[in-house]
Parts: C-alpha cells; sequence; structure tokens
C-alpha cells in the first residue's frame, strides 16, 4: 500500500523571514552578536500593528508611543534548524534574555555564537514557559555558513522602520562569517 504522504511529512510554518517560537523546542544558532533596543507597537491606518524601535541610548517620546506597549527587545541574525535557513529573531522575553546572558558571561560556554540554542515553548497566552539550553560545541554546517555569507541582512533598519532583507549592499564583512565553531 502507498502511503498518501511521506512518514516524516509535516505541516509547513508560515516561515517568513522571521523566526517564531513554536510550541515545543525551537534549535537554532546565533551568527550576530544582538543590536538591543525598546520596541513599542502603534496601530496604523489600514488597521494593523508596526513595531517603533529605538536604540537603548534613545529613549521613546511620551506622545510617540503608548508607554505600557514597550518592551526590550534583542534582534539577531539566527539559523533556523527547524525551516533550514537564516531568519531574524526577535528576543522580548526576559528569561530567555536573562539565560542567553548567563551562558555568555559563564566561563565554560562563553559566547552563544560558538553553540547551538533549544528553546522549549510550553503553555499558551498567560501560562506559557520558555527554557533554554546551551547544546555543545559543534562545527558548523557549510550549507549554514554559505547561507551566511550569501545573507545582505541589515539588523539597523529595523531602527530605521525599513525591511532588514531589502539592503541592497552586502553588509556581511567577511570577517564576521563564523568559522567551523561559529567563533569569531
Amino acid at each position: 500500500m502507498v502511503d498518501f504522504l511521506p512518514n516524516d511529512y509535516q505541516v509547513p510554518q508560515k516561515a517568513g523571514n522571521y523566526m517564531r517560537w513554536q510550541d515545543g523546542e525551537n534549535r537554532f544558532r546565533i551568527l550576530v552578536s544582538p543590536i538591543i533596543g525598546w520596541e513599542g507597537w502603534i496601530d496604523t491606518e489600514d488597521g494593523n500593528r508596526k513595531p517603533i524601535r529605538h536604540k537603548m541610548d534613545e529613549p521613546f517620546d511620551p506622545s510617540e508611543i503608548d508607554p505600557e506597549t514597550i518592551k526590550h527587545f534583542w534582534a539577531m541574525s539566527v539559523w533556523n534548524y527547524q525551516e533550514k535557513r537564516i531568519q531574524i529573531l526577535e528576543i522580548t522575553q526576559k528569561g530567555i534574555q536573562k539565560s542567553l546572558r548567563a551562558l555568555a558571561k559563564d566561563e565554560d560556554w562563553g559566547s552563544p555564537l560558538g553553540y547551538d540554542i533549544v528553546v522549549t515553548k510550553t503553555g499558551q497566552k498567560l501560562e506559557t514557559e520558555y527554557s533554554t539550553n546551551p547544546k555543545p560545541a559543534k562545527s558548523l554546517q557549510p550549507e549554514i555558513v554559505e547561507a551566511f555569507k550569501s545573507a545582505t541582512i541589515d539588523l539597523e533598519a529595523l531602527f530605521r522602520g525599513d525591511d532588514p532583507f531589502g539592503a541592497k549592499t552586502k553588509e556581511v564583512n567577511p570577517d564576521d562569517v563564523p568559522n567551523d565553531l561559529g567563533e569569531k
């Protein structure tokens, strides 16, 4: 009997250029140090919501945005293993930020550029919880290095309200390309 679908088939998630936390394990490799700042949301004339981001040292004007919507964020280029592509991951969850900062300061782990991270999401809405676990350092797969070399992502565009994937010129300095362990 012929199977209707392949045994390992899964319905694709709407991936886009941004990594979103899925239920269960989310494995990724951070490829660059994050940009950090503040993010708030405004309603647009067409009924959608739009993020407004400022660098850490550029506070919001109270007339610009509702202070209740402002969150601290990190944004970085990552390799999303589930999607098998480079995406931007934005982290606003304080617990994940604290875990990654602790790993970066830990003498045994060091910079998260050198190993994979797994964030496990459980629960829904106000009951959502995240756990963060590092994986042992291993060589970066050649497909990831090649994808990173050909990427044209300008994370600073997020502060300008522009598309970070719309860069017309290559923003990646060859010296910034991770070696086989993701170290610089």
